[in-house]
């Protein structure tokens, strides 16, 4: 609730909005971005729905906090990762800057940065988060690999 002005008749007007199901959350989130053409896309609270749980892609999402010191060792290997998957139809590779937007779905769940998950395509409301493995291109592309519904390519041996 943000008003501009509060009394008794917009508490009861936005109480009767809310139980009537007629009040849209208020979503924390940086612009869209205009050209979101890069191998890595820019996801950011307002297109998390759009991007992340588009049931046509399969997405592995980074969720980082740009102060983040880890965050910044991953950055040039998270972008050789994206030009690497760049040519799959169905894969997006993505970031979100976590301290700036609000992730929309409780099963992506951030609780220290850089926190990278894969969505599969099929499976948007059970995403599979990466851990143990070495954040390095080998690793990231072992995932990727081992997680994907469909990608065009012949799996490399690693």
């Amino acid at each position: 609730m943000e008003p501009e002005e509060f009394d008794s008749d917009v508490l009861r007007q936005f109480v009767v909005a809310f139980k009537k199901g007629k009040l849209k959350p208020i979503v924390k989130s940086q612009p869209v971005p205009k050209n979101n053409k890069g191998p890595v896309k820019v996801v950011v609270g307002k297109t998390f729905n759009t991007i992340v749980m588009d049931p046509k892609n399969d997405v592995l999402i980074e969720f980082y906090a740009p102060w983040c010191g880890h965050c910044k060792k991953l950055e040039p290997v998270y972008n050789e990762l994206g030009k690497k998957y760049k040519n799959e139809k169905n894969l997006i590779i993505a970031k979100m800057d976590a301290t700036a937007n609000d992730v929309t779905n409780d099963r992506y769940k951030v609780e220290g940065f850089p926190t990278i998950y894969f969505a599969p395509k099929d499976k948007k409301n059970n995403p599979i988060k990466f851990e143990g493995g070495g954040r390095d291109l080998e690793h990231l592309s072992k995932f990727i690999e081992e997680h994907a519904t469909k990608l065009s390519r012949t799996k490399e041996e690693l």
